[in-house]
């Protein structure tokens, strides 16, 4: 019963010759060829089947597959004649930057050099046709990892000549995750010098290439215009909002409840689509994952296969080292609080934690989150998104994410949150120092106390770990209004009998002349004077069941009364 699952297989021709299972996406070939865009980036997801598709498309025009028409038979673009005849009729650049993953702007260059290279090792008949003069000989042989920056970006612009030339046909481009290597040198401190070399190869292959056909480009973001793409006007972009190729990537809520028939568990519908489903492409909802339908078709365990397939390291740093209003909806979200902001669908990899709302625009192209609404202002012509994490594999992503924060064995996070509960202010103080000294650093608080944004970097870090340890116990809300001001955090238990908490958090000024035991006082004095538990006692508390907490900060100690 069912077919044969391959995990990971990303061959199209691995999987069509070995009969595995298979959703039948050979729709993208006619649309995209009808479409005659000329450049084409599209924009999704990890493991949305781009590599896939692509590695379809190579199969389909590239005329080393000439005549290879038991890979398509029985596919529903085999039903049409014309298309039939297209089948091994082009030449195909096939390239790809997903390895492209190096710590340093030279090893990236030189694996983008050396990916090159081994592509025109595959041509070397061409120095042996007749098509290429002396000259052309000589730069065929100077293409390597180290070529000079002249040669490395007019590599592929040249290549396509010499294929246009042997085949007499035009040039295929295809370049799967174009981005990869623009999010590692995000990461790793080198973006300036890689878009300055990316640049000039892009503009040399695909604008300035009067040997290509037409390209496609696939990646997760769309990066900014001004960043590679700029003087491409021929360049035609799709994201997760556009209406072209809405069901070409990603599985549709029909194509997984029949492969749920296909293997015999019609009954894990209405589970899958709790977990897995969310994704939104243009108008086209119920958009499933292709990646966690598959590992479930094969495991048949509901667990977050999509989320684990990668360390999430971009999403963990925007979020961690993110400001105070950044934790505080990551809060909201994970509570289920929709997000209403602007969305900017050119990422600016050197903006995200400087531009208003760039890391909620990320976190939509990523898929961590999805739209459920929109309203454009009459007055302003604005468009406000309303978001929300997208199913429960996501949720269960991000409360991993947070407890990993805290999750080292040296730190007693839990029995600090035991302490908390019973009062035990002696042990609240010796395990929220250790937590401190563990935290501080990897919440890149920085050596200013001061700044006011540091400490409270920290401060929503912990909040966040306090809110997912609590979870299902206390009703937690932060810097909200209550009596005549905001409170930094409130614990509301669900069983009114147990105690509610308000906590204050101060950073201490050493110059100021106060001593730390002065600045706790102060902070459970502004609890009373601004009347925080107003909002506990209009929910039935009394005034003896409220515990105040004073938080003082002074760089990596902390003082709790």
């Amino acid at each position: 019963m069912g077919k044969t699952i391959s995990i990971g297989a990303q061959s199209f021709e691995f999987i069509r010759e070995n009969d595995c299972f298979f959703v039948d996406k050979t729709g993208l070939i006619k649309e995209w060829w009808e479409n005659r865009d000329a450049v084409t980036l599209i924009a999704r997801p990890r493991r949305f089947g781009k590599t896939l598709n692509l590695d379809m498309l190579n199969c389909f025009f590239s005329n080393k597959y000439e005549g290879r028409d038991d890979l398509f038979e029985g596919l529903s673009i085999w039903e049409e004649e014309k298309y039939r005849g297209l089948q091994g009729t082009y030449p195909v650049i096939f390239v790809s930057f997903a390895k492209v993953k190096d710590t340093t702007f030279s090893n990236a260059r030189k694996s983008i050099c050396h990916m090159i290279t081994r592509l025109y090792n595959q041509y070397d008949f061409l120095l042996e046709s007749g098509k290429l003069n002396e000259k052309e000989k000589e730069e065929y042989g100077k293409v390597s990892a180290h070529m000079d920056e002249y040669l490395a970006a007019d590599s592929l612009n040249m290549l396509s000549d010499y294929l246009m030339r042997y085949y007499g046909r035009k040039v295929i481009l295809l370049l799967d995750e174009y981005d990869t290597p623009l999010q590692e040198a995000y990461l790793h401190g080198y973006w300036q010098e890689l878009v300055e070399f990316i640049r000039k190869l892009f503009n040399s292959t695909f604008k300035t290439n009067p040997y290509m056909e037409r390209a496609v480009m696939t990646g997760i973001t769309r990066v900014s215009k001004e960043s590679i793409f700029s003087d491409m006007n021929n360049l035609t972009v799709v994201t997760t909002t556009s209406e072209k190729y809405r069901l070409q990537f990603g599985f549709t809520e029909e194509e997984v409840f029949d492969s749920l028939e296909l293997m015999g568990m019609p009954e894990k519908k209405e589970d899958v689509k709790r977990w897995y489903d969310g994704f939104t492409f243009g108008r086209q909802k119920d958009i499933y994952n292709p990646w966690s339908i598959i590992n479930f078709l094969e495991d048949k365990e509901f667990k977050p296969y999509w989320a684990n397939t990668s360390s999430n390291s971009l999403i963990n740093l925007l979020i961690r080292q993110g400001n105070a209003q950044t934790k505080m909806i990551v809060e909201d979200l994970l509570k289920g609080v929709f997000l209403e902001t602007e969305i900017d669908e050119e990422i600016v990899f050197d903006q995200l934690q400087k531009k208003k709302g760039a890391v909620w625009s990320m976190l939509l192209a990523s898929g961590y989150l999805k739209v459920v609404g929109k309203q454009v202002s009459s007055e302003t012509g604005i468009t406000m998104y309303r978001l929300e994490l997208t199913n429960q594999e996501v949720y269960v992503m991000f409360r991993s994410m947070i407890l990993d924060w805290f999750g080292a064995e040296d730190v007693p996070y839990n029995d600090f949150i035991k302490a908390l509960l019973l009062g035990d202010l002696k042990a609240m103080n010796r395990y929220m120092n250790r937590i401190a000294l563990e935290t501080f650093s990897y919440f890149d608080t920085g050596n200013k106390p001061s700044e006011k944004s540091e400490p409270e970097r920290f401060y929503h870090g912990f909040v966040l770990g306090l809110m997912v340890e609590l979870q299902g116990e206390y009703r937690m809300t932060s810097n909200r209004e209550s009596g005549f001001g905001r409170y930094d955090v409130m614990l509301e238990s669900y069983k009114k009998e147990k105690p509610a908490f308000v906590l204050e958090f101060k950073v201490h000024e050493p110059e100021d002349g106060a001593s730390l035991e002065d600045t706790v006082q102060e902070a459970r004095k502004q609890i009373v004077e601004k009347g925080y538990d107003q909002e506990l006692q209009s929910r039935g508390f009394l005034q003896e069941q409220i515990r105040h907490y004073g938080f003082v900060f002074e760089g990596k100690k902390v003082l709790i009364g």
